[in-house]
């Protein structure tokens, strides 16, 4: 097999407040498989809370290239990667996650299937997506909930952590009156220390927010357990959950751990994850970085294991050089195409599209 880099700038339509950092664009690194004809293409973005710069993903993937050449078909290297005998231990789980896209995108090509029937699933996923509001005046926050609504969101996402908490349940609530019907989550990206916590969640829960996703900073799961136990509303672990032995730590003990394939490591890690959480209590919901839609496709394939479904970091682009999940309309589609289902937007070289 051949592979291929192409190192793009993915912006923003507006800038993304969260309670650590602001951002206006973000850097993705597309890897191109090609055998016999077919190519396959994943996407890996580069993160700075991850440590990931373009460049440390373009010389890792380009390593992984030179592992990839030693394979006689894509279909083997599927099985090695499975088995955790492709990548080198310590490989980022984003670019492991990037290789991994490609080579089912490219499996799938070959045998004519799309990517959710090479996982078992035989018709096409579909599921309403949240679209996140980031932290911005309620004014702001408003609008574009009424315009969310509007096109036909019924899960809004909004963004908290700012330094006096008054203004994030302001904007939670001018949310709630633009947008009476739609679903809220919440997620502070872990800006509240437990006792605040333990004082905000009954107000949120009193504005009708469903799910509150990772409250408290990371890095002290047993607090996070301690602080879901009584809760007043469903407590999700983010950061705190970002592989398999997280999600072990946690299982029973919060209502959900937000699955990424960037954090976990692409679509079999995430399977394994919800494989072990299942029955256990607590809910899979599957999440993403702000990327295109090649990266957010191979999670699409997933959409119907979730409880809650968060794959909107393509609809924040201002131009997303890749179309086939939509998403617009507040729904996020798998297609039925072979592969991952999805097109270059804007055909170039070696990334034009391919057809089985």
């Amino acid at each position: 097999m051949k592979s291929t880099l192409r190192t793009v700038r993915l912006q923003l339509a507006e800038p993304l407040r969260i309670s650590r950092s602001v951002m206006a664009a973000r850097d993705a690194v597309w890897l191109s498989l090609e055998h016999r004809g077919l190519r396959g293409h994943g996407e890996a973005v580069a993160s700075a809370y991850f440590g990931l710069d373009a460049t440390t993903i373009g010389r890792l993937l380009t390593d992984a290239g030179g592992a990839l050449a030693r394979f006689a078909d894509p279909e083997s290297a599927l099985a090695a990667q499975r088995a955790g005998e492709l990548l080198p231990e310590g490989t980022p789980p984003a670019v492991a996650a990037a290789v991994e896209s490609a080579l089912l995108d490219l499996v799938g090509k070959r045998a004519g299937a799309a990517v959710h029937q090479l996982l078992g699933t035989l018709t096409p996923p579909a599921a309403a997506t949240a679209r996140t509001i980031g932290i911005t005046d309620p004014q702001h926050a408003a609008a574009q909930a009424r315009r969310l609504a509007a096109a036909g969101f019924r899960l809004l996402k909004v963004k908290a952590g700012t330094p006096d908490p008054e203004d994030d349940l302001a904007r939670v609530a001018a949310v709630r009156h633009a947008a009476p019907d739609v679903r809220l989550l919440l997620d502070p990206n872990g800006a509240w220390t437990p006792t605040e916590a333990r004082a905000l969640l009954p107000r949120y829960a009193d504005l009708g927010v469903e799910a509150v996703e990772q409250p408290i900073a990371p890095g002290d799961p047993e607090a996070l357990a301690r602080l879901a136990e009584g809760a007043p509303l469903p407590v999700i672990a983010d950061e705190d959950a970002v592989g398999y032995d997280d999600a072990r730590r946690l299982a029973g003990r919060v209502h959900g751990v937000n699955v990424k394939l960037a954090k976990c490591g692409g679509v079999h890690a995430a399977l394994r994850i919800a494989e072990l959480i299942a029955g256990s209590g607590t809910a899979l919901m599957l999440g993403c970085l702000t990327a295109s839609s090649l990266g957010i496709a191979p999670a699409v394939h997933l959409a119907d294991r979730a409880r809650w479904v968060d794959l909107d970091g393509h609809l924040l682009l201002a131009d997303d050089p890749w179309s086939g999940i939509g998403g617009a309309d507040g729904t996020v589609r798998a297609s039925g195409r072979a592969g991952l289902g999805v097109r270059p937007d804007h055909h170039e070289g070696h990334f034009r599209e391919d057809v089985a």
